[in-house]
Formats: C-alpha cells, sequence, structure tokens
C-alpha cells in the first residue's frame, strides 16, 4: 500500500520528506484477540502533523481539525470519510470499517504544535473525519490525551461522536472547561432502533448517545445533537423526526441541528450497495434525488430544517434546565453546574 516503505522495519526516519509517503515512520501491523476487534486490524503509526487546516471553502465554522483515527469501526453505511481511505490504497467499504489507522503519537505532536508561536489558539474541533471515540479508543486513549494537551495549553475544542464512551472523560472535559471553551455534539440522526442496527452497526444506540447528553448536561457541559443524518424515506416521516426531536429534548440537549443525508464518491457506492440490499424499491428514487451531486436538493433541505425547527421549538430544545432523562447509570453524587453559557460557543453549529 502507499505507506508501506514506512514500516519500522524499513528503516525510515522521522523528517524522511519527499519520497511520497502519507505518513514519515512506519507501520505496525496489530490485531487485538478480543470479540470486539474479531477482524479488525490497526496499522500503528507515527504521525507528522497532528492539527489539520480546513480548505478556507468549506462551510464549517472552525478552520482546524484533529483525527487520532483513520477508518472507523462504527461502520456507518453513508459516512462521508470513506473516500479518504482510498488514498491509503485501501478500499472505502469493507477495509474501511475493519483497517484502522491508529496515530499513536498524536497527543505529543499536538503539543508541540500547540506551544509553536506562530499557533493563534484557535478552536479545534475532533470528530469532524472518523469518530475520535469509536471502540478502540476505549484500548489506545489517544483522544483522551488529545483532549488533555488542548486542556494544558487553554486551547477552545469541541468533539462530534457517537459514542457514550466520552463520558469516560468527562474529569478532562470538566477541568478543561474551566479554562476554555469547551462543547460536545453527539451524533443522532433517529431513535428507529431497527433502522441503526442496519444503517449503522458498529455504534451505541441511539438511546445510549442521548443517555450521554443528559450526562454531559447534568456535569455542566454545552452539549447538542447534530440530528445526522437525516436519511430520505428511511428516517424522514414526520412521526420519525417528532419521535428523534422529542427524545433529544428530553434529553435535555442545548440545541438540535439537522443535516439531510449526503452522498460523496466512496461513500455513495457503499451506501447505494447496502440499500439495494435492504430497501431495493428505494434505489430509484435515490439515484433520481442524488443526480445533481452529493448533496440533497435543496427545497428538500428545507423542509427538513423547517420541521425539526418547529418540532425543537415545540418540545422546548434547549430551554430545559434540568433533564428528566434516566441516565441507566448511577454516579456517586450530582455535578454542580458549571457557570457556562447555555448557548453553544461561536464555533459551534447553528442552534435551530
Amino acid at each position: 500500500m502507499r505507506w508501506d516503505a514506512q514500516r519500522v522495519d524499513a528503516g525510515a526516519v522521522e523528517d524522511a520528506a519527499g519520497d511520497g509517503a502519507l505518513l514519515p515512520v512506519g507501520a505496525v501491523t496489530r490485531t487485538f484477540d478480543t470479540p470486539e476487534f474479531r477482524g479488525m486490524t490497526f496499522f500503528e503509526v507515527h504521525a507528522r502533523s497532528a492539527l489539520n487546516s480546513v480548505p478556507a471553502a468549506s462551510a464549517v465554522p472552525f478552520r482546524w481539525t484533529v483525527n487520532p483515527y483513520r477508518g472507523c469501526s462504527h461502520a456507518c453505511r453513508y459516512c462521508f470519510a470513506r473516500k479518504t481511505h482510498e488514498y491509503l490504497e485501501l478500499d472505502s467499504g469493507a477495509d474501511f470499517d475493519s483497517k484502522v489507522v491508529v496515530k499513536v503519537n498524536v497527543a505529543d505532536v499536538l503539543a508541540r504544535e500547540l506551544r509553536r508561536p506562530s499557533w493563534r489558539g484557535e478552536h479545534v474541533a475532533l470528530g469532524t473525519n472518523t469518530d475520535p471515540y469509536q471502540r478502540v479508543e476505549g484500548r489506545y486513549g489517544l483522544t483522551r490525551q488529545v483532549l488533555e494537551r488542548l486542556r494544558d495549553a487553554r486551547n477552545p475544542f469541541s468533539i462530534l461522536t457517537k459514542s457514550a464512551l466520552v463520558l469516560r472523560d468527562l474529569d478532562v472535559l470538566r477541568s478543561a472547561a474551566e479554562v476554555t471553551d469547551v462543547s460536545v455534539a453527539l451524533s443522532v440522526g433517529f431513535v428507529d432502533r431497527e433502522l441503526w442496527r442496519t444503517v449503522e452497526p458498529g455504534t451505541p444506540p441511539p438511546s445510549r448517545r442521548l443517555e450521554a447528553v443528559a450526562a454531559l448536561r447534568e456535569a455542566g457541559i454545552p452539549c447538542g445533537v447534530l440530528m445526522a443524518p437525516v436519511l430520505p424515506w428511511l428516517s424522514d416521516s414526520p412521526a420519525q423526526l417528532g419521535a428523534t426531536v422529542a427524545a433529544v429534548a428530553e434529553a435535555g440537549a442545548d440545541y438540535v441541528t439537522p443535516l439531510a443525508l449526503h452522498l460523496r464518491p466512496g461513500a455513495r457506492e457503499w451506501y447505494l450497495r447496502w440499500l439495494a440490499e435492504a430497501h431495493p424499491d428505494l434505489v430509484p428514487r435515490y439515484r433520481e434525488m442524488y443526480a445533481a451531486g452529493s448533496y440533497a436538493p435543496r427545497d428538500y433541505t428545507a423542509r427538513i430544517n423547517a420541521q425539526v425547527r418547529e418540532l425543537a421549538a415545540r418540545h422546548g430544545v434547549g430551554r430545559r434546565v434540568t433533564t428528566t432523562w434516566r441516565t441507566g447509570h448511577e454516579r456517586a453524587a450530582r455535578h454542580e453546574r458549571a457557570a457556562l453559557p447555555r448557548t453553544p460557543p461561536a464555533q459551534q453549529l447553528p442552534l435551530l
């Protein structure tokens, strides 16, 4: 593969630049003989950099990201990041789900970059490519290390994840929130458990993610829900949208932001392949809807946004001071709410 020459036994050195390789030091192949990692391969690499700049043309409200992993065991059929695996000469389908690149030195590299005189302390986003709390994070703990480095530098950051594993790092989030702006968003596109099992097979169930929202809010950490993706003809009926927004409100989320499914190359082929097996009658509709490009038509997006906005207002999303959601786990003591703004910080996704 493209970074094969970077294996440790190939004698690569850290500052070997201009050789066409993606990463400067090699990949050590590792597998774990445990049920949750069966069939998966992890490539431990040493990254040359940690901070990734976002293209100026991008619509996202931040300029810098950190991604400890490439590839993701969550195996979401629609994941837009799938195409990036092809750069490693891996496929964007099964390889993306089962062959994960682990940047074992990412926290140390980040700490060095945050100390540079040229670094201006700009907002850093985690979870914009692959999930920083996918299952293997429980073994490597790289995301936790990244958060610690950001906290120590008093650098603002946000997290987007589909995993309740974020609660493991509640202590770091609370200490970071005392010195800088911190926020979390959980991705919950729908609450239909049958749909979840087929389209997001490696993720915790939506209810568990909403429990995480409730726990984060109880701890005083600003937390909202990215209602993404809304799947045409699968999760976009008025009843389905209403059930999801009602659950988001019950969890006490600060906001809910819907995003309609977009199908970039790499994700498009994998998603449509799944759709042909699970819902073959929908394939012609999808091909027509996405004939002009990767994004759903504007009128469809506008309709979904308006419906969710109305539902959010009706259910009081963002207005609840305390949550009634049952978090499903005991805590030794209830955390006092930190004196943080009730609205998302400027870098957060728009409030609906």
